[in-house]
């Protein structure tokens, strides 16, 4: 089967398990994968058939999501972009002619789909917003933010054949089409060894966060920082802070062996804390409410804490309440990639055998 594959390019989180998806599919399927961002160079030096389309993108200030600098950057960028766009979607109509498309929350692969009338798989972690239900508690203090996300993302990929949602929580599926499958794991992750060490990894996406230093060096426990000094290419110590480098082999390593994990609220590295029984400080960033509501699940499952703000006091409360969160994480299972690979093994087979629909024929 032609299958053209495509991953949203913000944030490393889809390029790293879309990499496990198509591990798998290459070795059955004809593949094309269309790419933007940051995730282009990571996929594209893993797969033959990438290619590099353009898509909006985050800008981030204060550990938020600036709306303004969001806006310019992307008028700037669809100007160059969205020709180059409109020429690969030419080039893959006339050389490749896919029988199917699967779409990690990419809207060019989908849209892709929709015109050509093929079915459309939807795979992500981001669907969970809209197709099943989340009690007051979950969205309390960010209704507004709820409402707005749950519609971005009911827009972005509607009426696909099937939604294959990725999550380590479990809320009560709404919509039709809809399946919830264990997060997709990257191999190195599902190899690792888990052991418990005394020191904190810290993980920032943003540089610009002042005062994390500080709060740090307060908690006495050696910690490994990624993230924060972009600059460095060697291990730089500061009393009990050591600034690393990212290194996927050595920040694998250092997750294994943590104590516990301080970062944002990003799915990708969320779920991996979860598969390793890490407890984690999660801290959202401002203006993202998937990752408001996957720090709360956390919370609520006993696997860590959630904060609007890292302060001394949290994370002293959270250092306390450590034994407390290894206990519920103790009892969390799961059996790699395999339930997600089957699901959708099982899909192809029903697109193949005929019994496709393309999204304009399906409702939500």
């Amino acid at each position: 089967m032609k299958i053209l594959y495509g991953v949203v390019g913000e944030g490393m989180g889809h390029a790293t398990r879309s990499r496990v998806i198509l591990d798998a599919l290459t070795k059955q399927h004809e593949i094309q994968v269309v790419v933007s961002g940051r995730a282009y160079d990571f996929l594209g030096a893993r797969f033959p058939n990438v290619h590099k389309i353009w898509g909006a993108t985050l800008a981030y200030e204060e550990n938020a999501v600036s709306k303004l600098k969001t806006a310019l950057q992307n008028a700037r960028g669809a100007v160059t972009g969205i020709p180059e766009n409109v020429k690969q979607y030419l080039e893959i109509s006339e050389r490749f002619a896919p029988d199917a498309v699967i779409s990690d929350f990419d809207t060019f692969a989908y849209l892709y789909g929709l015109n050509w009338m093929l079915p459309v798989i939807s795979i992500d972690n981001m669907q969970i917003i809209n197709r099943c239900r989340h009690e007051p508690a979950i969205t309390a203090g960010h209704q507004t933010d709820f409402q707005l996300a749950r519609n971005i993302v009911k827009a972005k990929l509607p009426g696909c054949y099937h939604y294959l949602v990725s999550t380590f929580f479990y809320p009560e599926v709404h919509k039709a089409r809809t399946t919830l499958v264990p997060p997709i794991l990257r191999p190195e992750i599902l190899e690792a060894r888990p052991a418990k060490g005394e020191h904190l990894v810290v993980y920032q996406t943003s540089t610009s966060n002042k005062e994390l230093p500080q709060l740090l060096k307060g908690s006495g426990l050696h910690c490994l920082v990624y993230g924060l000094r972009r600059d460095i290419t060697s291990d730089l110590k500061d009393e009990n802070l050591t600034y690393r480098p990212f290194s996927e082999k050595g920040f694998i390593d250092d997750l294994r062996t943590a104590k516990a994990v301080i970062a944002n609220a990003g799915f990708s590295l969320m779920s991996e804390c979860v598969y390793l029984r890490k407890p984690l400080l999660s801290v959202p960033v401002a203006g993202q409410f998937e990752q408001v509501l996957n720090a709360r699940y956390l919370e609520r499952l006993g696997y860590g804490l959630f904060a609007d703000e890292l302060t001394s006091d949290i994370l002293k409360r959270f250092l306390l309440q450590v034994p407390f969160f290894e206990e519920k994480l103790a009892s969390y299972t799961q059996e790699g990639n395999t339930l997600l690979l089957a699901r959708l093994d099982g899909l192809l087979e029903q697109i193949s055998g005929g019994r496709g629909q393309s999204p304009e024929t399906l409702e939500d």
